[in-house]
Order: C-alpha cells, then sequence, then structure tokens
C-alpha cells in the first residue's frame, strides 16, 4: 500500500480520483491546492495526483508542487498541463472541446503505460492541451487530436496525462493509475 494524495484543483472529477485510489486499496487524502509544501509533507505522502480543473488561475500551488517536491507526482488535464507550464512547455486552446472518447496511441510503454499499448480508448476534454513537450520530457502517448496525450520527465518521477483514468469511460484507467502506486513504491524503496 502506499500513500496518495489527491490535490483538489476545483475539478468535477477529483472526488472520483479520490474514490478510485481507494478503491485500489491504496490510502488516499485528498488537499486543497492551496496546501502548503510543509503540509503536504508533514502528511508523508509516496506521491501526488494533482487532479484536473476549470482553469490554471484556479491551480493554486500546483506549479510549486511540481517543482519543489521530490515525490512521483501524476498530473491529470490540468495537473498534466501545469506541469508542461512549469517546465518551459506550451499550451494552447484544444481544437476539440467538451469531454469525448479518444483512442490514444501509446508510443512509449514505460511506467504508467506499461502493458496498455499499443492503443486504448480513454475520455478526455480538449478545451486546452499541451502544444510543445517540455525540455527535459519525453513524449508517452498522442492521438490524432493531439501529438501530446501523455509524457514524462526524463529524470524525475513526473508524468502527465490529457485524458481521465479515474472516470468508467477509460478502458484500463486502473491499470494506469496501478502502474503509478508502482512508480511511487519503488521509488519511495531508493529513497
Amino acid at each position: 500500500m502506499v500513500k496518495i494524495i489527491v490535490i483538489n484543483n476545483h475539478g468535477q472529477f477529483c472526488h472520483l480520483i479520490h474514490r478510485a485510489v481507494r478503491d485500489l486499496d491504496q490510502e488516499v487524502e485528498l488537499v486543497k491546492n492551496t496546501s502548503t509544501i510543509e503540509e503536504i509533507l508533514a502528511k508523508e505522502p509516496d506521491g501526488l495526483i494533482l487532479s484536473g480543473g476549470p482553469t490554471l488561475e484556479r491551480a493554486g500551488n500546483c506549479r510549486e508542487y511540481v517543482r519543489e517536491l521530490d515525490l512521483p507526482i501524476l498530473g491529470i488535464c490540468l495537473g498534466h498541463q501545469v506541469m508542461a507550464l512549469e517546465y518551459g512547455g506550451k499550451l494552447r486552446t484544444g481544437s476539440a472541446g467538451g469531454y469525448a472518447a479518444i483512442e490514444i496511441e501509446i508510443v512509449e510503454e514505460d511506467d504508467i503505460l506499461k502493458g496498455l499499448g499499443p492503443k486504448t480508448s480513454v475520455w478526455a476534454s480538449h478545451a486546452d492541451e499541451v502544444s510543445a513537450l517540455p525540455p527535459d520530457f519525453m513524449r508517452l502517448a498522442r492521438s490524432r487530436i493531439s501529438e501530446i496525450e501523455a509524457m514524462k520527465h526524463k529524470t524525475k518521477p513526473l508524468y502527465g496525462v490529457q485524458w481521465h483514468p479515474e472516470v468508467s469511460h477509460t478502458e484500463r484507467g486502473n491499470d494506469l493509475l496501478m502502474n503509478f502506486f508502482e512508480v511511487c513504491r519503488g521509488y519511495k524503496k531508493k529513497h
């Protein structure tokens, strides 16, 4: 079992993330995105999940978390975009807004996408999307709508996905979360 903190970015799905992690038998706590680094570290998490949310302006301290915390972090939707921006990537308004089923092509099955390839169907919104990969990140997945559906940092345990693994419409969403917990376990052993 690992302890996961879900950062609430005021997204409609943050409670679903919390429930999905709990239902996968992990210890989980939902916390405000205005929590300080110290408050988060005091909870002794093994990993963080940054939830989706409505706007970058409401993402609280998430940019600080992805820069300062030495923990595995999974950014979902807005969390993915915050991570990209903080590390020098670019965002744009997507050509396909609103939630829809999207077929994802997995280009690198490393870590969080292990066993999910070569294609999978996910539930995603592309109202905003990562348009340029940050330096030091590699692309893990793409679709016909977006070239950067998932990414990871080359040396830090930082991962971002445009889609929502926590919703039932996403195939293999629980597998992605379990892969992330495995990353957290491995990181905990090393540190």
